[in-house]
């Protein structure tokens, strides 16, 4: 491959990498502040078992915190814990004044009810965005926290100045954590919204139409230059490992000629949401402490 042609590559990558590092860096002025008021930001993650994918998601979570200077705790759980010392864990976080944010880090074991452990988290430290009170009020653009993974894509979309508004945007997975919470937030900002699920029939009919297409179907390299239109913007949220190599829905090769913009994978959408997460837990830590820091968020 020529340089030229590098060249040409490099500029439709929408690089989350890059994108995360400003956030966390518009995070030290607000974290200075809070420790000058005897405030630190903490949050305290919460790990079942030893799935090698959360794992690794735990670990990028406490890296970033420590750049932040965010406090970070994490606590441990054998994949046989009961459901009922689980729920009392975070109840103890919930009352604990010293901790902003409690994360519990998913999937969990299957005897264990997901949707009862989120909700059990209090939505003021609710810094994932899942707790249902939380997600209701993406509605009415009002929730203390957005989603991370979503809120990510639409900061990703702004810094890259690309408007949906008017834009047809097509979402593959309509899961609690991206694809419904998304698909409100881009109706927010005016665009056109089809959201496909693995029962969709013809799903290249609608993909074909896409000027914004986010795929977060969990499925590798599903995504090939048949799937979209000239020009399209392609943010991929999957993350596979195949072969003991990290790919995402799209199959980047094949499209990369086609799209006006597209996320690399890994270093797309996984850094910016790790640093949205660090944005909630301090957003937190300034709404709990009552202390006048200016934020927006």
């Amino acid at each position: 491959m020529t340089d030229n042609n590098n060249s040409g590559i490099k500029k439709k990558i929408i690089d989350g990498r890059l994108i995360a590092k400003e956030i966390e860096s518009s995070l030290s002025g607000k974290i200075a502040e809070l420790k000058n008021k005897g405030v630190v930001p903490s949050i305290n993650v919460i790990l079942v078992g030893d799935n090698p994918a959360s794992v690794i998601y735990v670990r990028n979570k406490e890296r970033a915190a420590a750049r932040c200077g965010i406090l970070s705790k994490k606590d441990i759980y054998p994949q046989t814990i009961r459901e009922e010392e689980l729920l009392n864990k975070i109840e103890a976080l919930n009352n604990d004044p010293l901790v902003h944010g409690i994360l519990v880090q998913l999937p969990l074991p299957s005897h264990i009810d997901e949707r009862t452990v989120m909700e059990a988290i209090s939505p003021s430290k609710d810094v994932d965005g899942f707790h249902p009170m939380n997600v209701g009020k993406i509605f009415t653009e009002s929730p203390p926290f957005y989603p991370c993974t979503p809120y990510g894509i639409i900061k990703m979309l702004v810094h890259y100045g690309i408007s949906v508004k008017g834009k047809n945007c097509v979402i593959i997975g309509q899961s609690n954590i991206v694809g419904k919470p998304l698909a409100v937030m881009l109706m927010n900002r005016l665009a056109a919204v089809v959201s496909l699920n693995i029962y969709t029939k013809d799903i290249k009919s609608f993909t074909r139409k896409a000027d914004v297409l986010i795929s977060a179907a969990g499925k590798a390299r599903l995504i090939d230059e048949s799937f979209i239109k000239e020009g399209a913007v392609i943010i991929d949220v999957g993350i596979s490992n195949i072969g003991g190599k990290i790919c995402g829905d799209v199959n980047f090769e094949s499209v990369i000629n086609k799209v006006a913009g597209i996320t690399p994978v890994p270093g797309g959408v996984g850094p910016v949401t790790v640093a949205v997460l660090m944005e909630n837990t301090v957003k937190s830590a300034i709404i709990k402490s009552g202390i006048n820091i200016k934020y927006k968020i």
